[in-house]
């Protein structure tokens, strides 16, 4: 089914969804003038909205479609972020949503705080895609008196699972207690990182992701996104690669620097004309130049995030309930 966002989806995502042909196939009737939206000619590339009427040669599209949802929980520890429900404690069943949904990332069993639930598989994966450097911010405490040979350390890298971290921001609050923000999202990185350097992780809670925070959202409790963080977050992953594209985009990179170091070649001379040179290097790749750009402004654009006078919305409030009165769950006694 598609799932439109609040910017829309990809003209011939949505022919492809309709069951017309593939992506690509879709763009060659784009560019024949065979499809029209809204009763205009568009242009490859071009993206629609749910209220929007497409047409291909003359017939009117129409394909189930699901609102998006977007849903911040303050996660209590003891909870399994997985939507396998074989697992007793999983995060589906903790929040019981009345639609399909499934968590951005991964929030460990033993640690709490912020993670989004979603059912727009786009945003998911620009979020979680790594070169996209969106911040997520924790407060750890720790096992032992922190030093500033500690805190160097965790800023600048610490070498864990073969590799070593990237820099990042660490400030410490306490004797045992530091504020960090990272872009990466390596499995159990920062309870790694730690004990690398001789700690343990006491307790370990997420406080933010991108521009949304924990503001006012109690511990086993959610609320879905208002408007103004959702029109944010798009912002802020406006000029993100989905991992697909990241993908393709790696792998073009790879076969571009490939051929460009292949010697040219010449052509035997026919007559008396000159060998002519064939070859070079290939284009350049369209693909991960937005990789560099990063989540600028995400640091600021956190400090008014969530902070509406309205608070946040109770379990038994929300859209979702007013849909269908099946209960919630998210409004539990942590277990």
């Amino acid at each position: 089914m598609t799932q439109h966002t609040s910017d829309g989806i990809r003209l011939n995502k949505f022919i492809s969804d309709a069951g017309v042909c593939s992506r690509r196939e879709a763009d060659k009737l784009i560019e024949q003038g065979r499809v029209m939206v809204n009763g205009k000619l568009p242009e490859v590339g071009a993206r629609v909205k749910a209220k929007d009427k497409i047409q291909v040669d003359g017939k009117t599209l129409h394909i189930d479609q699901v609102e998006p949802v977007y849903l911040a929980l303050n996660k209590p520890a003891g909870i399994e972020t997985t939507t396998d429900l074989s697992q007793r404690d999983n995060i589906i069943r903790f929040v019981n949503y009345p639609e399909r949904i499934f968590p951005i990332g991964r929030l460990d069993k033993d640690s709490e705080g912020l993670i989004f639930l979603t059912n727009d598989g786009d945003i998911v994966n620009k979020i979680l895609r790594a070169g996209n450097k969106h911040e997520k911010e924790y407060i750890v405490t720790v096992d032992k008196p922190i030093t500033p040979d500690f805190v160097e350390k965790m800023s600048n890298g610490v070498s864990i699972l073969g590799v070593n971290t990237k820099k990042c921001f660490v400030e410490q609050l306490g004797p045992n207690k530091f504020r960090i923000i990272l872009t990466q999202g390596m499995n159990r990185q920062i309870r790694r990182m730690c004990e690398a350097l001789g700690y343990e992780v006491q307790t370990l809670q997420r406080i933010r992701i991108m521009n949304i925070t924990l503001t006012k959202i109690p511990l086993g409790q959610w609320r879905e996104l208002t408007e103004t963080e959702i029109a944010m977050l798009h912002s802020l992953v406006a000029d993100s690669v989905k991992t697909e594209e990241g993908s393709v985009g790696k792998k073009k990179a790879a076969a571009n620097q490939s051929q460009a170091t292949k010697p040219a070649r010449k052509k035997s001379p026919v007559g008396n004309r000159p060998a002519r040179k064939e070859g070079g290097p290939g284009k350049k790749s369209s693909f991960g130049a937005s990789d560099a750009k990063g989540s600028r402004g995400q640091r600021g654009a956190s400090k008014g995030a969530g902070t509406k006078k309205s608070g946040p919305k109770s379990n038994t409030g929300s859209r979702g309930a007013s849909r269908n009165a099946a209960p919630k769950g998210g409004g539990k006694k942590r277990r």
